[in-house]
């Protein structure tokens, strides 16, 4: 889930969330905030947590935080370019049978059409598709969470026509999507449980009324390997009941997997 800043979250009941949703493992972008802060705001939640954040203070930050067993981590998609942007973190984490999930969370650029922000989320994209291959190839589960900032079809955004020529629904990104899906053979588990439905959204602007007419994009995914698509039992987002109950301007996306009994 994309918090949009941790410490202002927590303070507007992200906290109830936590304790409620009780997930195994959570991933969080957008934290926005120093690594030993993060440790201390989130002590005695009885997570283990991984998290990088950026060079550039105040921006991005990726975590997973998890009640099961970490035996690795990972920072970045491969490209060194982006190894200080706080946009990749992955964790290994030990299932009960000894098998290992590869957890990715992930916070992929805005971007601006036409401009060098636009160029670096295309970057960032084309790593990611190469690292997608790598954790195919390593035969173990893996499944890549987060803020993606793509609507990949017209469900995906309520506004879609309105929204062909901007970042986060151009052709070029939606590609990126189709590969994915494709070529490359992961699953998009909450379109794949949700059925051809408009949405269920994610994301909307805290402008205006696009919450309370419900004008969102779907835009927070989990892409998972084929095997671990198939223990996807059930998804859900968990929009908050009011805009003024909103503790960011993302919904938690949240999808209970039956692994390893």
């Amino acid at each position: 889930m994309n918090v949009n800043g941790i410490r202002a979250a927590l303070r507007k009941g992200m906290q109830t969330w936590l304790d409620e949703a009780d997930a195994d493992v959570v991933t969080l972008q957008e934290v926005r905030c120093p690594d030993e802060l993060v440790h201390e705001l989130l002590k005695g939640s009885g997570y283990t947590i991984a998290h990088t954040e950026a060079a550039a203070k105040g921006r991005a930050g990726v975590a997973v935080v998890s009640r099961l067993p970490v035996t690795a981590t990972r920072i970045g998609n491969g490209d060194p370019y982006f190894d200080d942007a706080g946009r990749w973190i992955e964790a290994d984490i030990t299932l009960s049978d000894g098998s290992t999930l590869t957890t990715a969370s992930v916070y992929v650029h805005s971007g601006e059409a036409g401009t060098p922000r636009q160029d670096d989320k295309y970057r960032f994209l084309d790593q990611m598709t190469v690292r997608m291959q790598e954790l195919s190839a390593a035969g173990n589960h893996a499944v890549i969470t987060g803020d993606l900032n793509v609507g990949h079809t017209e469900r995906d955004i309520k506004n879609w026509k309105g929204n062909r020529t901007k970042a986060g629904f151009l052709p070029e990104e939606r590609a990126y999507f189709d590969r994915f899906f494709g070529e490359l053979g992961w699953v998009d588990v909450h379109r794949m449980l949700a059925g051809d439905v408009d949405g269920p959204y994610t994301w909307w602007s805290m402008r205006g009324q696009a919450f309370d007419n419900d004008t969102g994009w779907r835009i927070d995914y989990q892409l998972a390997t084929h095997e671990l698509a198939q223990a996807a039992k059930s998804a859900r987002v968990d929009r908050a009941p009011s805009w003024g109950e909103r503790w960011s301007d993302h919904a938690p996306l949240v999808i209970d997997y039956l692994l390893a009994e």
